[in-house]
């Protein structure tokens, strides 16, 4: 989906149409609680249609101006705002999940937010560059202890959908840890773009997520 700016163009409205559902899909079911995660794609949808922005501006057809704008709300999105998302929109949505689940969910959400405030940091200090390398972008943005902070980024995000004790999140906690791993194995130099695209395609899961009763995801604690 992160080939080309026409692709995240494509890819990233239809992934905004399925967020779009999934809030209202929510709403019309009367449960805020599942609002922070069902929201999920329609963020990852906006994040590709930045994206778009960021490709133009690589390739030269964008203003210095809106091309720096967007590669930063590119990097807001995908380093400080996903890892508080997921696993905050995990927790919230496990309210009637056992004792020990919720700690461990409460654990991860003070992980994404231990990652998240570096990152931030980062974000707001330095630069973002990106620059196109084959078919991906390469983003660069002088983030501190990488490998760190990509260790927590992923546990907190990955580790809350495997820990929701929901069938579904659970699909998509495996579905996620397999795209990062072949994003880490086939595009190490644009690792986060990729992992961001291909993180995307899940957004269908979150649909019928939220569409499934709650006896069919729930599992036992």
């Amino acid at each position: 989906m992160c080939w080309s700016a026409r692709a995240d163009l494509v890819v990233g409205g239809a992934v905004t149409a399925v967020g779009v559902l999934c809030l209202v899909r929510t709403h019309r079911a009367g449960r805020p609680e599942r609002l922070p995660l069902a929201a999920l794609p329609l963020v990852l949808g906006v994040h590709q249609l930045i994206e778009a922005a960021v490709w133009l501006g690589a390739d030269g057809d964008l203003p210095a101006g809106p091309a720096t704008w967007a590669r930063t709300a590119w990097a807001v999105i995908a380093l400080p705002l996903l890892p508080l998302l997921v696993p905050v929109g995990v927790r919230r949505a496990a309210l009637d999940a056992g004792r020990a689940r919720r700690r461990l969910l409460t654990a991860l959400v003070l992980l994404g937010i231990l990652v998240a405030v570096p990152l931030a940091h980062a974000v707001a200090t330095h630069p973002v560059a990106a620059t196109a390398h084959a078919h991906t972008l390469d983003y660069r943005i002088g983030v501190p202890h990488p490998a760190l902070l990509l260790a927590g980024y992923l546990l907190a995000t990955v580790g809350a959908l495997l820990l929701s004790g929901d069938r579904v999140l659970r699909r998509l906690g495996v579905l996620t840890a397999g795209a990062a791993l072949l994003c880490a194995l086939l595009w190490r130099l644009a690792f986060i773009s990729t992992w961001c695209a291909l993180a995307a395609l899940a957004s269908a899961l979150l649909l019928h997520w939220t569409s499934a009763p709650e006896r069919q995801r729930r599992e036992g604690d």
